[in-house]
């Protein structure tokens, strides 16, 4: 199919639709190769609450963005390289059905289809992209992702310490490593994760020191392999200095960090042919 679509004028046309109900606020999508395989809104589960997302599936990437008008005008423009997009099926819940996650690199999120069927059709032609560029590419399946945040709704209290209610004054936080809704005082520090973001992100008390002790392992890793580099060289000293651990007395953590949320029990779309 996608083959049979490159380079023809009805492809053109199709993406030059999607930019125009982009506007200005968008990304251009036309490039050489680029076909647009399918579209169809979705309902992604958000922070607040589950709203709906309009999604358009092309052969490289998946784009999307929130709904002004439906078929005329859309904001908020999204753009996913497929090849960094992990899949995976999730169970119904009481709230939402045929749900699946969207895993990557950089942000991680779950959206439910309209029915079982439209599900399956989403699923059929993302993993079919997605092994067609790994093929192309000769990269291998991305096994880093971001974790998904909570939604908010999930928990009245601190997912850490397990004490602090939430109210209108005492307001929810998102740890960026775990996604788990935390309090403030369970969530003060902040660690620099580059895949994520090149600032600094706010962290639970818990993601905080495990990611310095990781960052402690590697200090000492690369140390040890500056030493061995420097005893072959004759006359060569490496530099030594004084680390300095950081102590935390916070209260017990009371959820563990791998605990899956999305694993239990906690429209319309339509594809070119």
């Amino acid at each position: 199919m996608v083959d049979h679509l490159a380079n023809t004028e009805i492809n053109s046309q199709r993406i030059a639709a999607v930019e125009n109900c982009f506007g200005a606020s968008g990304q251009p999508l036309a490039v050489p190769g680029r076909v647009l395989l399918g579209e169809g809104i979705l309902t992604k589960e958000c922070r607040k609450k589950p709203k709906p997302r309009i999604f358009f599936l092309f052969n490289d990437i998946l784009v999307y963005g929130s709904i002004v008008i439906n078929k005329r005008k859309y904001n908020s423009q999204h753009i996913i390289p497929l090849e960094d997009v992990t899949l995976e099926t999730l169970p119904d819940t009481l709230q939402m059905k045929n749900r699946w996650m969207i895993k990557t690199s950089k942000k991680s999120f779950v959206v439910s289809a309209a029915s079982l069927t439209e599900r399956k059709e989403w699923l059929s032609h993302l993993e079919e992209c997605i092994r067609h560029l790994l093929t192309k590419t000769g990269r291998q399946p991305s096994t880093e992702h971001a974790a998904p945040w909570i939604p908010d709704k999930a928990t009245d209290i601190c997912m850490r310490c397990t004490q602090t209610k939430f109210s209108t004054l005492t307001r929810r936080h998102h740890c960026r490593k775990c996604g788990f809704v935390v309090c403030g005082d369970c969530s003060r520090q902040r660690f620099l994760m580059p895949r994520l973001s090149p600032k600094p992100l706010r962290v639970c008390n818990l993601c905080y020191r495990q990611l310095l002790a990781e960052q402690k392992k590697e200090a000492e890793a690369d140390c040890q392999q500056l030493e061995r580099y420097c005893s072959a060289i004759p006359g060569c000293e490496p530099s030594s200095g004084d680390d300095s651990d950081k102590s935390d007395d916070d209260k017990a953590d009371q959820w563990p960090a791998d605990t899956e949320f999305y694993t239990s029990e906690v429209s319309w779309s339509s594809f070119h042919s």
